[in-house]
């Protein structure tokens, strides 16, 4: 039987993919911080289909703790990617709070414990707020105008936001209320509101092994959550056809300025290049239209965001 304590219990929540050799190092930091400030928590590992020992690892460290469930892990019956895991782990918490973080400790364990004050006076939300690290300057470009753009698009301040941030339950519960299937987690902590607040982070060197994140993958990433969580690319569509429109009238009436000035029409090339404008015009209307209609579809089948085929407990 469990012990009740009046401490208010923090989640701590590892998404982990490929990430045998951080599973450990991952537990001792943790441990040795949040120990050292008195802080009781629970680690929640969800392993998103890893093709490693991952949740191997996992289950050696769940059945080596001393403090029951203090970590559990959860095995996806495949890669369903971050976001899925993340959610997948929002489903199993049981403290006050939760703190999402990456599993290599790229987001430092030490600001947990800032974290966790700033909730114990009120606040609901504390995003970490990034200060970039040593990355490539094409991943730091990438990311300025992925958050740049979806700020300005969304109308909600996220640049250099990142998943590492703190929910208190009442938010947890909101967000898992949401019934959508191709869910934004970073945006929607945004939307949701509630009293929230910002701590700067450096994040951190990667101890062991590289990370799984690539340059198609993360402009997959972009264009799915752009495309997810705002409707404003749909208004490139109108801006098109406007465009393309004030640029049928301005030809129009130089051909028949010309025409009216008796000058020999040169038909062919502007036939042609009207052709190709508008055409080109429409095959990126309709590229933007079949994005939101792929996710109007996946929504509408309605299949769960993660299926959980394997846990350290006997039940899942």
């Amino acid at each position: 039987m469990e012990q009740k304590t009046n401490k208010p219990l923090l989640s701590i929540i590892l998404p982990a993919f490929n990430e045998e050799e951080n599973i450990g190092y991952a537990i001792t930091t943790l441990n040795q911080v949040l120990e050292k400030e008195k802080i009781d928590f629970e680690v929640i590992f969800v392993d998103d289909g890893s093709k490693d020992l991952t949740f191997a690892k996992i289950r050696e460290q769940s059945d080596a703790s001393p403090i029951p469930d203090r970590i559990r892990g959860y095995r996806l019956s495949r890669n369903f990617g971050k976001e899925a895991a993340m959610w997948a782990g929002l489903n199993q918490v049981k403290g006050d709070c939760c703190v999402v973080m990456d599993c290599d400790l790229q987001h430092p364990p030490e600001a947990i414990p800032q974290m966790f004050g700033l909730w114990e006076e009120g606040f609901e939300v504390v995003e970490g707020i990034k200060v970039r690290g040593k990355e490539s300057l094409l991943y730091k470009l990438f990311s300025g105008i992925f958050y740049r753009l979806i700020s300005s698009l969304s109308g909600f301040d996220m640049k250099s936001s990142s998943d590492f941030k703190l929910l208190d339950k009442r938010v947890i519960d909101e967000l898992l209320s949401l019934n959508e299937r191709n869910a934004f987690f970073r945006g929607l902590s945004f939307w949701v509101g509630f009293r929230s607040t910002k701590i700067e982070y450096q994040v951190g060197v990667r101890k062991h092994s590289m990370s799984k994140w690539n340059f198609a993958g993360l402009f997959k990433y972009g264009l799915n959550n752009i495309v997810g969580f705002t409707t404003a690319p749909l208004q490139i569509v109108t801006f098109i056809g406007v465009l393309l429109t004030i640029a049928s009238i301005i030809l129009g009436i130089q051909t028949l300025v010309n025409f009216l000035m008796g000058h020999s029409l040169a038909g062919f090339p502007t036939v042609i290049l009207l052709l190709l404008l508008i055409g080109g015009g429409l095959m990126i209307s309709l590229g933007i239209i079949g994005l939101y209609i792929a996710k109007i579809y996946d929504e509408v089948k309605g299949r769960p965001r993660y299926i959980i085929s394997e846990s350290t407990k006997k039940e899942i």
